[in-house]
């Protein structure tokens, strides 16, 4: 889908009023997004579109095609987005409704909700004595946005489990049920367009033993409490967005950025975590621009020094193409894969 990269008030307006009829959305003119993201920044959105059912996130795809071309974008969580102080002139998917946070477990098998958040999907998975998901429990991000970027840490991905997604397409219309192996998950990315939203998700995950006990649920429980107390102490809290760039083969970026001399670093509104150098965190009241200026040094500096280019892996919406080519270059060196195609630092967690 060709998409323009802004719409004007008029169409705007028009688009609104349009979905405004349909069942189960409630709509939004000029939405501020800082809000909705978790670095608190960034300016409004065109449109926002809160969705309640998946039926109405159908209905709206057949809507919305008399508006085509249209820039559209996924909110999630806002927990690896960043948009630009200009704003999206365009329209932003909120899926809000209990059909979207549900989780269902059956056996090995779980099916999430595109909105489902997935630390819960992790404790839930415990709970029934499951296994190999408690990783999520440390990513602050949902279901839908996981399998968008093949979310992961501490060994582990959205790809190690997933079975299948099932998708609202917005150019063919119609929901669509896609297999993992059709994906192409790989480090922090999958195939997934813009156009096609996802709705739910299969996992198949694994009993801690045979026959379930108390104990297994208590060594999950343990293992969720470790990469909890692991996270707090060696990422920094307050307005950020994770990991801003992805780990180099055989190396960290955190450790590229901490070497070049750039804890601390600030630009405006914006500086690079005195706690982990991958992180960005934002004053209150800060500016988008802020962080992308920051994310430019932060890429010219680790490259002076060490010759590699970082890559952005946080989403970037309404910002200059050539600061977006900066910061998110195409990749000259492959990732270094583990057996689930994850790439790793040197102590074996992703950051």
């Amino acid at each position: 889908m060709n998409m323009p990269q802004r719409l004007d008030a008029g169409a705007l307006d028009s688009l609104a009023s349009d979905i405004s009829k349909i069942a189960g959305i409630s709509v939004e003119r000029n939405a501020p997004s800082g809000p909705l993201c978790t670095y608190r920044v960034g300016g409004p959105i065109g449109v926002l579109a809160r969705i309640e059912t998946p039926d109405a996130l159908t209905a709206l795809a057949e809507r919305v095609a008399v508006h085509d071309p249209l820039p559209m974008l996924v909110i999630g969580k806002g927990s690896n987005l960043l948009i630009a102080d200009v704003g999206f002139a365009g329209l932003g998917l909120l899926l809000v409704g209990d059909a979207f946070t549900a989780i269902d477990i059956s056996g090995v098998t779980v099916t999430a909700g595109a909105a489902a958040p997935l630390p819960l999907v992790a404790r839930a998975s415990v709970r029934e004595g499951l296994t190999d998901f408690e990783w999520a429990v440390g990513v602050p991000g949902t279901v839908g946005g996981g399998v968008r970027m093949n979310a992961g840490g501490h060994g582990s991905d959205m790809s190690a489990n997933l079975v299948s997604v099932d998708v609202v397409d917005f150019q063919r219309g119609g929901r669509h049920t896609i297999a993992a192996g059709d994906l192409e998950l790989g480090y922090r990315r999958s195939n997934l367009a813009a156009h096609q939203v996802v709705v739910a998700a299969t996992l198949r995950l694994a009993q801690a033993s045979v026959e379930p006990h108390e104990e297994d649920k208590t060594a999950g429980e343990a293992t969720l409490s470790d990469i909890v107390r692991w996270r707090r102490s060696n990422q920094p809290g307050g307005q950020n967005a994770g990991s801003v760039f992805t780990n180099p083969a055989n190396d960290s970026a955190g450790r590229l950025i901490d070497v070049a001399g750039l804890k601390g670093r600030r630009v405006g509104t914006a500086e690079v975590s005195t706690v982990h150098a991958n992180f960005i965190q934002v004053d209150p009241n800060g500016s988008a621009n802020d962080v992308m200026a920051l994310m430019r040094e932060m890429v010219a500096a680790v490259d002076a020094m060490s010759g590699i280019r970082l890559h952005a892996e946080t989403r970037l919406v309404s910002f200059a193409d050539v600061d977006v080519a900066f910061v998110q270059p195409m990749p000259t060196n492959p990732h270094l894969r583990t057996r689930n195609g994850s790439a790793t630092t040197k102590d074996g967690t992703i950051e």
